[in-house]
C-alpha cells in the first residue's frame, strides 16, 4: 500500500472505497453513517503503517475498522439510553407515600445537584462516569487518562462529600 510512505496516496485508497463504507456505515447506523464511515476513513489514515501489506486489498480492513466504530457507537447509545431511562425513573417516580413521599421527590433532584455542585470536577467526572455512564473503574481511568487507584480515591471522596451533604440537608430538614 503505497499510501504508508506517500500520504497523497491515500487519496486513491479514499476515492475507491468511499462509496461503499458511506453506504454500509449509513445502512447501519442512519444518518450518523455519514459521520462514522469519514471517522473509519481517519483512523485508517493515523494507522496506515499498521496495514498488513501482505493483503492484496485494503477493504477487509477498512470494514473491520468501521464495524468496530459502529459497535461503539451503538454500545454508547444504549448506554445514553439507559442513563435517561434512569434519570426520567428518578425524576418520575410515583411517591412513596403521602407529603413525605411528594416532598422527597421534589427535593431529590436539587439536593443532588447541590451535592454534585460541591465535589471538584475530577471527582464529579468520575461519579457520573460510575453512576450514570455505568462504566467500572478501570473503564473509568481509561476514559479519564489516570491510574486506577485515582479513579478509586475520587470515586471514595465523591460518595463521602454527597453522601454527607444530603444526611446534613436531611438533619437539617428533619429540626
Amino acid at each position: 500500500m503505497r499510501s504508508r510512505r506517500d500520504p497523497h496516496a491515500f487519496e486513491e485508497l479514499f476515492d475507491r472505497y468511499w462509496p461503499a463504507l458511506h453506504a454500509f456505515c449509513c445502512a447501519r447506523a442512519g444518518e450518523v453513517g455519514e459521520d462514522l464511515a469519514a471517522e473509519t476513513f481517519r483512523v485508517a489514515f493515523d494507522k496506515r503503517r499498521r496495514f498488513d501489506t501482505s493483503y492484496e486489498d485494503a477493504r477487509p480492513w477498512l470494514y473491520g475498522i468501521s464495524v468496530k466504530l459502529l459497535q461503539r457507537h451503538f454500545r454508547d447509545r444504549r448506554r445514553r439510553e439507559a442513563v435517561l431511562t434512569r434519570a426520567a425513573a428518578l425524576a418520575h417516580r410515583p411517591p412513596d407515600g403521602g407529603a413525605d413521599g411528594d416532598l422527597e421527590q421534589q427535593l431529590l433532584g436539587p439536593q443532588l445537584a447541590v451535592a454534585l455542585a460541591g465535589l471538584s470536577s475530577d471527582e464529579r467526572e468520575a461519579l457520573l462516569l460510575w453512576a450514570w455512564g455505568d462504566l467500572q473503574y478501570a473503564e473509568i481511568a481509561l476514559a479519564l487518562d489516570v491510574p486506577v487507584g485515582t479513579v478509586r480515591s475520587r470515586l471514595h471522596r465523591a460518595r463521602r462529600r454527597v453522601r454527607d451533604h444530603l444526611t446534613e440537608r436531611n438533619d437539617h430538614d428533619h429540626q
